[in-house]
């Protein structure tokens, strides 16, 4: 049985762990011990801001998944709120066993119990599994997104 909480800081480990655990992630993020402070410094604003939720998923006490989902107002859609989620990661062990279909199908209905009137994503273009696993949940593709990369000193 899979069932789904908001993370706490003993759960950073293993979320940073399951962030690494791609071709993608393996580029980008630290899994090391101890973690780095960023990763710390991220957590505790995530979890002091209402509007933000890390949510893991777990069979018993095990996290085999992870996705954070951001609550966002906007002018648009007559002042509507939207629902973004990110870093969206399945333990590799239990890829293709339906656990990330339960994280979104989740999410979404967190989404409607905060009112919000879209739900929205972004995966990078070099995931085509990913995707392709999107598409089938019923996500479009109906917006070009851009991102700038910025260097901070």
């Amino acid at each position: 049985m899979i069932h789904f909480r908001v993370a706490t800081a003993k759960d950073l480990n293993r979320i940073v762990q399951m962030l690494a655990d791609d071709e993608l992630g393996k580029t980008r993020e630290r899994y090391e011990t101890p973690l780095p402070e960023s990763y710390i410094k991220a957590f505790e604003s995530i979890d002091a801001d209402p509007n933000n939720e890390l949510i893991v998923a777990c069979r018993d006490e095990a996290i085999i998944g992870v996705l954070q989902i951001t609550f966002t107002p906007y002018l648009t859609h007559q002042g509507s709120w939207r629902a973004t989620i990110e870093g969206v990661r399945t333990a590799s062990s239990e890829r293709g066993q339906g656990i990330g279909r339960k994280l979104i199908e989740w999410a979404i209905e967190r989404a409607k119990e905060r009112g919000c009137h879209l739900f929205q994503l972004t995966t990078d273009k070099q995931r085509e599994d990913a995707l392709r696993f999107y598409e089938r949940l019923g996500f479009k593709a109906t917006h070009e997104g851009l991102k700038m990369k910025l260097s901070i000193d």
